[in-house]
């Protein structure tokens, strides 16, 4: 009798591997890296369009034409996902659109977008922050770690 069960349970388990793998969706790594090469580089692209232009064409110096370039690139993320555009872009290009200042916005946006619905303080306010919030966090506290061993380096004499 146990060598029926261990055989039913032998069935079982080979079923439940091959409904796995028919159900599990393949996908071609080369193709991805591929398609999120292209995205990024569009974004970097459009990135140094903007660049140049603000420092040709508006006469902006070096930095000022970065801050207005990270504002524009933001900007353009942010009413992309509220139409629903983003996540089509993200679906085709994976980290080549999440990883770049464009995907940070969207991950700020998209919560507020989804949590609309239940309003602007328990929906938008509270939920806003869901997915950037720990980046934004722990972003904080490592500078503000790292500003503090500076500041007692610096008083010590280490630096």
């Amino acid at each position: 009798m146990s060598d029926n069960k261990s055989q039913e349970q032998i069935s079982l388990e080979k079923d439940y591997e091959e409904y796995v793998k028919k159900i599990t969706p393949t996908h071609n790594l080369y193709l991805q890296m591929l398609k999120a090469f292209i995205t990024g580089g569009i974004i970097c692209i459009v990135g140094q369009a903007l660049l140049n232009f603000a420092g040709s064409r508006m006469g902006m110096d070096k930095e000022t034409a970065g801050s207005f370039c990270s504002l524009i690139l933001v900007f353009i993320s942010v009413i992309l996902t509220g139409l629903n555009i983003y996540p089509s872009i993200v679906k085709f290009g994976g980290a080549g659109a999440l990883v770049p200042i464009t995907g940070f916005a969207n991950s700020v946006a998209a919560p507020a977008v989804e949590f609309k619905k239940e309003g602007q303080v328990f929906g938008i306010g509270c939920k806003i922050f869901t997915i950037a919030g720990p980046v934004i966090l722990y972003g904080i506290f490592t500078s503000w770690f790292l500003g503090l061993c500076y500041w007692i380096g610096k008083a010590a004499g280490w630096f």
